[in-house]
């Protein structure tokens, strides 16, 4: 592939597949996977004056043990706010208050919890794929048409092949991080 009218074709491909790669890492770090992690909380909306907020932007979010989660609101007035939004989030968290701190017990897993937070993996995996699948199908399309617009058939032929090979890796990519979360989460 010669014809540098192909190479920020390249460059938005690699791109836009790495943040399909981050989206699928951030989302696998939401997922509960027996100990605590303050990206647990990261759909936890509270009302702030009239407006819906993320939980981070009215408190401060701590892990101490692998077990347990504090949350420490910066007012005092939106302890329970802060609360009441935990519990409208229904993420299966008892929270309690101590009058300056909110603290989560996070249960143990059971056997039937892991499985089901297993196939939420999994969803979440094969929705990275699909979105790398539909930015290859994007980019073989603007291949396709640089061939009407004057690039020779053997560059877009190996650009196609290129495209293919980064297809696959990034893929790969998505089944390694699936396989890293499902043993995390099987692991007692």
């Amino acid at each position: 592939m010669n014809d540098p009218r192909l190479k920020p074709l390249f460059d938005s491909l690699k791109e836009e597949m790495d943040h399909a790669i981050n989206h699928a890492a951030t989302e696998f770090a939401k997922i509960r996977a027996g100990k605590a992690h303050p990206a647990m909380l990261d759909t936890v909306k509270v009302d702030y004056y009239g407006q819906l907020v993320p939980i981070s932007q009215v408190a401060n979010i701590n892990t101490p043990d692998a077990r347990s989660i504090t949350v420490q609101p910066w007012e005092k007035s939106m302890l329970q706010t802060i609360e009441k939004g935990i519990v409208i989030a229904n993420l299966g968290f008892n929270p309690t208050t101590d009058g300056v701190l909110i603290r989560i017990a996070l249960p143990p897993l059971t056997e039937e919890r892991r499985k089901e937070i297993v196939k939420k993996v999994k969803i979440e995996s094969e929705n990275a794929k699909i979105a790398i699948r539909n930015i290859r199908k994007e980019i073989n399309e603007k291949v396709k048409k640089s061939q009407k617009e004057g690039v020779p058939e053997d560059d877009v032929k190996v650009a196609e092949q290129q495209v293919q090979k980064t297809t696959d890796a990034y893929i790969k990519k998505i089944d390694e991080l699936t396989a890293v979360k499902e043993a995390e989460l099987m692991h007692v």
